[in-house]
């Protein structure tokens, strides 16, 4: 019993470093979280953009169309996003403690 407890101890040193996260691994959530929110602003600005050149004549009716339906998809993905958010907190709220 004694060979097999050490066996399985020497596994699990074996194995530990190959599942330790590794920090240079990639970005971590608060900044893949602040890219997202800056590429959602400016899907904003780029769908502004677009809108005020076709009122003034500079821009075409396809270029607009294309840039109100990506500033909606981006709209409702965070409007999803959030609702999702409020969900999971409002779950957490209901737990017991």
């Amino acid at each position: 019993m004694d060979v097999k407890s050490t066996l399985a101890a020497q596994s699990y040193a074996a194995t530990r470093p190959a599942t330790a996260p590794k920090p240079e691994a990639g970005p971590g959530a608060g900044e893949a979280f602040a890219k997202t929110v800056e590429d959602f602003a400016d899907t904003l600005q780029q769908g502004e953009k677009t809108a005020q050149a076709a009122m003034t004549g500079d821009a075409d009716a396809h270029a607009l169309v294309q840039a109100l339906a990506q500033t909606e998809l981006a709209v409702e993905t965070a409007v999803t996003v959030r609702n999702k958010v409020i969900e999971a907190y409002q779950e957490i709220l209901r737990m017991p403690v």
